[in-house]
């Protein structure tokens, strides 16, 4: 099994980093902040205007730790990574399948169904938890039309109607999602999904997330030798990570959706920690930013049952699990691809 190793998070304006024997150094204004050993790094996610010395790329390149360089609120611009690991013959399966229909609309389906499962097990606890506290009638009635929505998924005719599935139930489940939050409803409130940019501090911090969990879900498909960039459910786009974009679906619910309310319902997120950009986005300052960075961190450490591996395991690793079973799927050695169902 793969070791969990720590994601190092860079958003301190004007940080540089470097390579010191085998350790990684940051510093700032000429200052060292912070020094750990490469060994314990498993990838660095740098925001903004955060620069790397050449030496230490190379070393990160030649160790498999990807570097990735995002925007200072959170949107991808590239990676860094070593050299294309895994079998060339994986990869020309995977464009093989990805060309194929049938195959396409099976892995499809199966990814569209762990992330309704688990849209339905979020708002069925929050019903549980909080039922005294939300409208229950109506988040129990989006529940009941996702749980029809689910049984649709294994008659659909194509990938297009299994896209047109997800999409009904997304709107159904983001119709409920104000009423997850139960706290601090004056300040953080939810009317629609909306980005690029996001226009309120809920949806600011769904897309922070979903863009860390995209890296994540990315290099562990890396690792085990499969293209990021060409999915199923996903298809083909310039600059899109197709099939990280797939599998990172089931976890978006449980993760992604599950941190943010934590956030705003534990109060560890303030209003006073978001304003509005030019252009009308809405942004994290600094010290909010490390705040969800720390407990998007720390959910990763969390251990949970895997219920087609039967093993406990760190959060973290799960990425790295449903990319291995992509791969066995792919190489034949699955019937099909078992998708993460959260219980």
């Amino acid at each position: 099994m793969r070791k969990l190793l720590n994601t190092l998070y860079v958003s301190s304006q004007g940080s540089y980093l470097r390579k010191e024997g085998e350790t990684i150094v940051v510093e700032r204004e000429g200052s060292k902040v912070l020094q750990l050993p490469a060994h314990s790094i498993g990838s660095i996610v740098c925001f903004g205007n955060v620069f790397c010395s050449p030496f230490l790329l190379g070393a990160c390149a030649e160790k498999d730790v990807s570097v990735s360089f995002l925007t200072e609120y959170g949107r991808f611009m590239a990676s860094v990574r070593g050299p294309v690991s895994g079998n060339v013959l994986l990869r020309r399966q995977q464009y093989r399948m990805a060309d194929d229909e049938a195959a396409t609309r099976r892995i499809a389906a199966n990814v569209v169904s762990g992330k309704l499962a688990n849209c339905r097990i979020v708002m069925n606890r929050t019903v549980r938890d909080h039922g005294e506290r939300i409208d229950a009638v109506a988040v129990k009635a989006a529940s009941a039309a996702i749980d029809r929505l689910i049984d649709s998924v294994p008659t659909a005719q194509s990938c297009d109607a299994i896209r047109g599935i997800e999409g009904l139930a997304a709107a159904e489940y983001f119709s409920a999602f104000d009423h997850f939050i139960v706290d601090q409803k004056e300040d953080f409130f939810f009317k629609d999904r909306n980005r690029r940019p996001p226009l309120d501090p809920v949806n600011a911090l769904l897309s922070f997330i979903y863009t860390l969990l995209a890296h994540d879900v990315a290099s562990a498909l890396e690792t085990v030798g499969l293209d990021p960039a060409v999915g199923f459910l996903h298809r083909d786009r310039p600059g899109r990570p197709g099939l990280a974009l797939d599998i990172m679906e089931e976890f978006r619910p449980i993760i992604a959706d599950r941190l943010v309310l934590s956030l705003i319902n534990r109060r560890q997120v303030d209003p006073k920690g978001f304003k509005r950009a030019e252009g009308g986005a809405v942004v994290m300052d600094d010290d909010t930013r490390k705040t969800v960075l720390v407990e998007y961190q720390n959910r990763k450490q969390d251990e949970v049952e895997h219920p087609y591996i039967e093993e406990k395991v760190p959060v973290g690793l799960l990425f790295f699990v449903q990319a291995n079973l992509m791969a066995r799927h792919i190489r034949g050695d699955l019937d099909g691809y078992p998708p993460f169902f959260w219980r």
